[in-house]
């Protein structure tokens, strides 16, 4: 799964950076739910790749590295999830990052256990994480 998405989003001549943004709910009372899914890919990503996550800046515990030269920046907002706008919107602006530069890895109830699902357009779908970020203009 990391490998296919990795080629999508990294298959690009301009070195800019991404915006990898895992959506969960913080403490030890959330861990291993499935609303905390987003958490976990951004744990496995970072592990995957050598990014240490021990930075916390706008709200967000958060690591940078590189894939295949590419500059990343992973993050897990440390808000709850229906506050993540805080978080990620600030992170965004913090790096100049356009919209098309941000991926938001959430949980989605629709979707059997396990399946993961690219959305390139679409709305928040009522998800309490995302409609932060769709009234902040992070999501189209």
């Amino acid at each position: 799964m990391l490998n296919r998405l990795s080629r999508h989003c990294f298959c690009t001549a301009t070195p800019r950076p991404w915006l990898f943004v895992g959506l969960g709910n913080p403490g030890d009372k959330y861990k291993g739910t499935r609303h905390n899914v987003g958490f976990e890919l951004i744990d496995a990503f970072a592990e995957s790749q050598g990014i240490s996550m021990n930075t916390v800046h706008c709200k967000a515990i958060f690591g940078q590295g590189f894939v295949d030269e590419v500059p990343v920046i992973i993050a897990k907002p440390q808000t709850y999830m229906n506050l993540s706008g805080e978080s990620t919107g600030p992170l965004a602006a913090y790096y100049k990052l356009p919209l098309n530069r941000v991926l938001v890895f959430h949980d989605d109830l629709d979707l059997p256990c396990g399946v993961l699902r690219l959305h390139h357009k679409g709305g928040h779908g009522s998800h309490n994480g995302l409609m932060p970020l769709w009234k902040r203009g992070l999501a189209y």
